[in-house]
């Protein structure tokens, strides 16, 4: 069985090990793939393990050796599934690896907004404190999160997660789901209503066609001027020249952004020079132990594949 992995650098850049994937087929890594490249390098891979390489339907044309891709994430918007389901091509995922890494992530980009750390260490790096007239000072107004209100955009694994930590602040919660969840402690809320009453809105819904830049000027403009907005599930969800306009004009206090519509950005991204507008370079899901867990599930997933009994399948 040929392998190949078409973008193995961000799942592994040296701290992990193949040889389990090794040691179900003959085994090709390419740390990097561009476009141009994909078709050549997957001619005759029969399993192919993509991380954010996108596979359209006609790249899938071209790849007629090709039975499987396993995506070694959770979402898998960049496959065309109904293409691959013509083909008889499985497609597989890694759902809920990266729970606990993402819902910390989101949370220290709240904390940041909220408590400034890493600005006031560069105020102090800078000198600053050596100069200060009083014995302690911040360089920006600090907000306590009990009693606050955490809206929580899409309820699965993270947004569950999120949660419980909102609640170990002593925040409330609010929720939309386009599924009831009537065993949870929360409130379910409208996007409205959730907008308009929330401190914090933090997105952690899967990408689709219906919800792509949701997020846009009519439900900013709801947001409390002293409101923040978290995002660490997909960069599209946001209509990203709203948001700098709203961050710009003080419809809200600030945003804290670990993806973007398009990643590496280009400068003329309008978020990158926004107010009070944190970016973290889409790493939430980075963490070795969320790693780990993918490389694993990936090769649980391929050798279920080979024994005839798929799991894990999205298309």
């Amino acid at each position: 069985m040929n392998i190949v992995v078409i973008d193995g650098y961000t799942l592994n850049p040296g701290d992990l090990s193949w040889e389990k994937i090794s040691k179900l087929g003959k085994l090709t890594i390419y740390d990097r793939t561009s476009a141009a490249d994909i078709v050549e390098r997957c001619r005759e891979a029969e399993i192919v393990i993509t991380n954010k390489v996108p596979f359209t339907a006609e790249t899938l044309d071209q790849l007629p050796a090709l039975k499987m891709i396993a995506v070694s994430a959770t979402g898998y918007n960049i496959i065309d599934t109904a293409a691959a389901r013509k083909k008889d091509i499985i497609v597989s995922n890694v759902p809920a690896y990266g729970t606990a890494s993402v819902a910390q992530h989101a949370f220290s980009l709240i904390l940041e907004l909220t408590n400034h750390v890493g600005a006031n260490s560069a105020s102090v790096a800078a000198g600053e404190w050596q100069k200060a007239p009083d014995w302690c000072y911040t360089v920006a107004p600090v907000m306590e999160l009990e009693g606050k209100t955490l809206g929580i955009i899409g309820y699965g694994n993270i947004g569950q997660r999120m949660s419980l930590i909102a609640q170990a602040f002593g925040m409330k919660v609010l929720y939309y789901s386009p599924g009831d969840k009537p065993w949870t402690p929360d409130e379910r809320a409208d996007l409205p209503t959730l907008f308009a009453c929330s401190d914090v809105v933090s997105l952690h819904a899967p990408l689709t066609a219906d919800n792509e830049q949701f997020v846009n000027k009519d439900l900013l403009k709801k947001m409390k001027p002293t409101a923040f907005l978290i995002n660490t599930a997909r960069g599209p969800l946001i209509n990203e020249r709203d948001l700098a306009e709203a961050l710009n004009n003080g419809w809200i206090a600030g945003a804290g952004l670990d993806v973007l519509s398009l990643e590496p950005p280009t400068d003329s991204n309008p978020l990158l020079k926004a107010k009070n507008c944190i970016i973290t370079p889409h790493m939430s899901w980075i963490s070795r132990e969320a790693r780990e867990r993918i490389m694993e599930t990936t090769v649980a997933n391929i050798t279920a594949f080979l024994d005839e009994s798929v799991i894990n399948r999205v298309g």
